[in-house]
């Protein structure tokens, strides 16, 4: 199991459930490292001060927040310290909700919470009567010297929370240019065909069909110069073409959509065609 990163209870009425807090996802980003071309070496970074160029000890730097243009207010952090939040080991619900409610914007990062010590049973009956209801429980918990609101949510089993962001760090759509339907007025065909081809491409959500073929190809570079071979350049992709016919552009999407569907359903009645014959 990933090692916690933070360990507490769940509080709410009258009820704690210990808890440890443990990742609950593991992104593969590939990182790269800078070097100098001509020798290889590492490339380190260094503070410089931007009026007199001269490097500066980490001793020497103080904590500015810009006012305005080229305007700083320095704050200490002993005067931090003193509006830090109160470093609770409890994360303490609110409310419940309905996770249909919770537009998916607002949730940031995910994590496991896992039973810590004799908890086994009140977390069980937590997860059962929140899974039983559909809730989703709202509260807040101090990670690390800053306050998290978090949305607590049962998964096979297990608990999930998921750091959200404030109602003021979400941009509202209202603030964007967007052109609507009211705007454009599509006729009622390309209504019709908009949503004949949307419901040909639905299927039931399966995470696991999904792969980053960018990160394989990456992997298979580094494989394959790391052996000596040579790499011959690819061709860049071709920009797909403006949409000039909305209407002809449908009609193309959708029979296509339908020839892979039926396609796809042939190839699944042979595949079950051998197994039975075998």
């Amino acid at each position: 199991m990933p090692r916690a990163i933070w360990s507490g209870s769940i509080s709410f009425g009258l009820v704690n459930v210990p808890v440890k807090l443990v990742t609950a996802t593991s992104p593969k980003d590939i990182r790269f490292h800078q070097l100098h071309a001509s020798d290889g070496g590492r490339i380190n970074q260094k503070r410089v001060c931007s009026v007199d160029g001269e490097e500066v000890d980490y001793s020497e730097i103080v904590k500015g927040y810009e006012v305005h243009r080229g305007q700083y207010v320095i704050v200490e952090p002993d005067e931090l310290e003193g509006l830090a939040p109160e470093a609770s080991r409890s994360i303490d619900i609110e409310e419940f909700v309905d996770l249909a409610q919770i537009d998916p914007l607002y949730f940031e990062h995910n994590y496991y919470l896992v039973p810590d010590g004799p908890a086994a049973r009140p977390y069980a009956l937590l997860v059962e009567a929140m899974a039983g209801t559909g809730k989703v429980g709202i509260g807040r918990f101090v990670l690390r010297t800053k306050q998290y609101l978090a949305a607590l949510r049962p998964r096979e089993g297990a608990l999930v929370l998921s750091t959200m962001l404030f109602a003021d760090e979400v941009v509202e759509s209202s603030e964007l240019e967007v052109p609507t339907t009211k705007d454009t007025k599509p006729s009622d065909r390309e209504l019709t065909m908009a949503r004949q081809l949307v419901g040909s491409l639905s299927a039931e959500w399966d995470p696991a069909k999904y792969k980053d073929d960018y990160r394989d190809k990456v992997l298979g570079l580094i494989e394959a110069k790391a052996d000596g071979n040579e790499i011959a350049p690819a061709a860049a992709p071709e920009r797909p073409a403006p949409v000039l016919d909305l209407m002809a552009a449908l009609e193309a999407s959708l029979a296509r959509a339908q020839e892979e569907h039926h396609s796809s359903d042939n190839g699944a009645r042979g595949r079950g065609r051998s197994r039975a014959s075998a």
